[in-house]
């Protein structure tokens, strides 16, 4: 997957560092999880793997950077260092190679490899994602606008209500024990494909929500669960919940 970066978390202060700082329990890994911003805002997602007297963070490329940066201002006095890993993120839903891990978010997702020499099984995996509600960075996961549990984070395994503190925890414990989420991701029908970032009218024109990932006449959507209904559409497309 060349949209992938493994960074490599070591140091003898690596567990305690990582695991006041990100959504889930890191002392369960491999485990998926995001970074978040005192606000409690999304801006980094990612999976933690044990290796040895290392932590493997697989993270979308484009967040790389930017991800090391943010982790280096946290670093003060801890005793961890954070560097590039050159192997490759390859990834299936057939039989798991030797060294894979199960993809913690679902089990339909299959299985994640590290330096793992494998050919492309042909998954359809926007068709896995819109199937299950998988949300993606740079896509449905906008850095400093989605809220994780928006977003799916607490069905995905991606959070961990019972650990200790990390940063934008108090945010998520709100909303968490909320009545209910007023917004969040949802399945789509659609009669033909809309451009991603496309909105959703409600019946009597009022913004809805946004079309995203499509795969089969099927969409994701960030949605008012409120103004979800009847005659909806999308750039003049007729869309229905799933």
């Amino acid at each position: 997957m060349t949209d992938r970066q493994i960074l490599r978390l070591t140091g003898p202060d690596r567990e305690h560092f990582l695991q006041g700082l990100v959504t889930n329990d890191i002392t369960h890994a491999p485990v998926y999880t995001a970074l978040l911003s005192p606000q409690g805002k999304y801006l980094s997602d990612f999976f933690v793997i044990p290796e040895g007297e290392a932590y493997l963070l697989d993270v979308p490329a484009a967040q790389a950077d930017d991800l090391m940066k943010r982790l280096g201002m946290y670093k003060l006095r801890s005793k961890v260092e954070l560097a590039p890993d050159p192997r490759a993120v390859t990834r299936g839903t057939g039989p798991a190679p030797e060294g894979a891990i199960a993809d913690p978010r679902h089990p339909a997702l299959g299985w994640r490899g590290y330096g793992v020499d494998v050919a492309d099984d042909g998954t359809d995996w926007d068709a896995l994602r819109v199937e299950h509600l998988v949300p993606e960075a740079g896509i449905e996961l906008i850095p400093n606008d989605s809220f994780i549990l928006e977003m799916g984070f607490g069905r995905l395994n991606g959070v961990d209500f019972r650990k200790g503190c990390y940063v934008g925890q108090e945010v998520t414990a709100r909303m968490k024990h909320k009545t209910q989420l007023r917004k969040g991701l949802a399945r789509l029908e659609l009669d033909a494909p809309v451009p991603v970032g496309t909105p959703v009218l409600s019946q009597d024109g009022r913004e809805a929500g946004t079309v995203f990932t499509q795969s089969g006449g099927r969409g994701l959507a960030y949605m008012r669960f409120d103004r979800m209904g009847d005659g909806m559409t999308a750039g003049g497309v007729a869309v229905r919940p799933a």
